[in-house]
């Protein structure tokens, strides 16, 4: 009974450790772009002119992207939809030498936006049911090697895999 308490008390620090140097990595690596919003703080309301059915995408401000990215691609989604992760905007092909994209500005100059889950090419914003608020997701991929992604393009084809860096910003919608 001892040795049987001992190898598994082995086995969970060992178990343990893997785990922990590949979450940390993992992590580290792909958490260098600072992603921020002048219209709302990270974890913050997203404002009702960025929502349905005005629909105008918010304007996001970013830092830290490595040099040699080729691409980067930028994807919005409700992670508490009912019906599970819900795409409200994608885009590939923004330049790596940008900054920013501006409020309305839903496909930049050079870029190619997704076909959304509302079935709509560009944003969509927030609109969930009435009630709780849910948590919209914003990722920025810094990309190694072009995407070769065309407009209405199916959002889950953003090659996260393919990412050298990437930011988050979450922020909060409720009707």
């Amino acid at each position: 009974m001892r040795r049987v308490a001992l190898l598994g008390a082995a086995l969970a620090v060992a178990g343990c450790g893997t785990k922990h140097a590949t979450t940390t990595t993992a992590t580290t690596a792909a958490t260098t772009i600072k992603l921020s919003s002048p219209a709302f703080a990270a974890g913050g309301t997203i404002p009702r002119a960025y929502a349905c059915p005005r629909n105008i995408s918010p304007p996001l401000r970013w830092t830290g992207v490595p040099a040699g990215s080729r691409e980067l691609a930028l994807e919005m989604i409700d992670i508490d939809a009912p019906g599970g992760p819900f795409v409200h905007w994608a885009l590939a092909t923004i330049s790596p030498a940008s900054t920013s994209v501006a409020a309305g500005e839903a496909v930049p100059a050079g870029a190619v936006a997704a076909r959304n889950d509302f079935g709509n090419v560009g944003y969509g914003g927030p609109c969930p049911p009435p009630g709780k608020a849910h948590r919209y997701v914003i990722t920025l991929l810094a990309l190694r090697a072009p995407s070769g992604l065309r407009p209405g393009f199916s959002a889950g084809a953003l090659p996260s895999s393919r990412a050298i860096a990437r930011g988050e910003l979450t922020g909060t919608y409720r009707r």
